[in-house]
């Protein structure tokens, strides 16, 4: 079995996670906190020292916070975005939503390939699993590798929390579908690599989120 290394990055003022994730060479980045020059830098440095080459942009989901590094990202590795069709609606409003914060962004690049459940990203010899997981945004997802017992899963679930709902196109009887129908269909041993935070386990949260117990 080959592995899939995970390397997790934490920027901007969000304390958003970012993750490259790499098979033989190969790599994708999942989600794009970053915010500034330097820590584009982290990224780009990381990428460089582990001779890989980036297949990949993934979006979990289009939130402020896990979309201010999207510009500079493609354009850096020379790639597009990919995401689900119902986030399109936050990357087109994506700097008005900045400004609420009080940030200036120009328009996200233009997504060319959109996911949804069931799809497959491959990359090396990874294979990763597509699940469809609204509930905390519109266009959720999360993307499973099984064969090394993790998942990624943007805001959705959290060591001892769950996402938020009361962002437009929020909803937390639909998000608890998402987990419980979704998430919690997975092995207890799975690891959970989340938006913000630290990792949890599956298991762990089933047994011990007070939100979910």
């Amino acid at each position: 079995m080959s592995t899939t290394y995970v390397k997790p990055f934490t920027f901007s003022d969000f304390a958003t996670n970012c993750y490259v994730c790499h098979s033989d060479g190969e790599a994708v980045i999942v989600d794009a906190s970053c915010s500034t020059e330097e820590e584009t830098s982290e990224i780009v440095d990381y990428i460089n020292s582990n001779n890989l080459s980036v297949r990949h942009l993934l979006l979990t989901h289009a939130h402020i916070d896990h979309i201010l590094g999207c510009n500079t990202l493609a354009k850096q590795f020379g790639l597009s975005w990919q995401a689900h069709r119902d986030t399109s609606i936050w990357l087109t409003g994506a700097p008005a939503q900045a400004l609420l914060y009080g940030i200036r962004m120009i328009q996200p690049p233009k997504v060319n390939n959109w996911l949804d459940e069931g799809d497959i990203v491959q990359f090396g010899t990874a294979r990763w699993n597509v699940l469809h997981t609204p509930g905390h945004a519109p266009g959720s997802i999360c993307f499973v590798d099984e064969a090394n017992d993790f998942v990624i899963v943007g805001d959705v679930l959290f060591n001892q929390s769950v996402g938020r709902t009361d962002l437009p196109g929020g909803n937390m009887g639909t998000l608890m579908e998402s987990i419980f129908q979704k998430l919690f269909m997975l092995p207890d041993n799975t690891l959970v690599y989340s938006g913000h935070g630290p990792p949890t386990t599956i298991g762990a949260e089933r047994r011990h989120n007070p939100f979910l117990v």
